[in-house]
């Protein structure tokens, strides 16, 4: 049942946040976007050094090599992962009109959807990797833990997933539709999760190497999207804010829980 929950949490806080094109009106305000942009930046920031890094190169303090080499390697791999997708799947980021990736005929609102969905790879992962690592009776990686990173990426799906569904909505779509569409945008956290958990058996003996891989892919979509999107035109510095905000959020969280 704790597994279920942890899994499903996330995603619940994508769902709220495509619900919000039921309740406002007109376009996300131009303010609001970059304070939750910020914001999500800054819970996955937090997230991947408290609840992936630092575990990471602790379990690597009980292995027979240099206790930073797991984090760094995992890092690393995260980090160029993320490139190959981003290189690879065609998507389009909000207030873009040039599509990344391979060339497709896909439909704007398709490559939008894809955009996101990019995004939430990673953070399906490491709430997969740690709720494997709790199941696996690791003593650095507890339920609470987990439960505590699930939390705080359900908090910054929020946004997201409001992100994703306002702007479908001024752009034509129904508020249904355009619900619907910010929901599947996070459907991929909870399966990439099940995938991970799947595999505890394979997971447990690698698991610092992961943990720290999926902090790299969760960095490199804060600094490829996140703080570009945040920061570019006018009012950069409420971005600068929310990023705090998350930041300061996901690390009481962690500590707390």
């Amino acid at each position: 049942m704790d597994l279920f929950i942890g899994l499903l949490i996330p995603f619940l806080g994508t769902t709220l946040g495509a619900a919000m094109v039921f309740f406002m009106r007109n376009e996300l305000n131009d303010k609001l976007r970059k304070l939750l942009l910020g914001f999500a930046a800054g819970v996955m920031v937090a997230a991947s050094v408290w609840s992936l890094l630092i575990p990471s190169i602790e379990m690597g303090e009980q292995m027979s090599i240099a206790a930073w080499m797991p984090a760094v390697i995992g890092f690393l791999g995260g980090m160029f992962f993320l490139l190959i997708l981003d290189t690879i799947i065609p998507h389009l980021h909000i207030n873009s009109n040039e599509p990344e990736g391979l060339k497709s005929n896909l439909k704007k609102t398709t490559m939008l959807v894809f955009a996101i969905t990019l995004h939430n790879i990673p953070e399906g992962m490491a709430v997969g990797v740690v709720l494997a690592g709790a199941m696996a009776d690791n003593a650095i990686v507890s339920l609470s833990g987990a439960l505590a990173l699930a939390i705080g990426i359900a908090i910054q799906n929020f946004p997201e997933g409001a992100i994703v569904s306002m702007p479908l909505k001024t752009e034509g779509r129904s508020k249904a539709n355009a619900f619907w569409l910010g929901t599947l945008s996070g459907v991929v956290e909870p399966i990439a999760g099940i995938i991970t958990i799947l595999l505890t058996d394979l997971v447990t003996p690698i698991l610092p190497y992961l943990l720290s891989f999926a902090a790299g892919a969760m960095i490199y979509v804060v600094i490829e999207e996140l703080i570009p999107e945040s920061q570019d035109g006018h009012h950069s510095n409420i971005a600068t804010i929310g990023f705090a905000i998350g930041f300061a959020m996901m690390m009481v969280l962690d500590a707390a829980l």
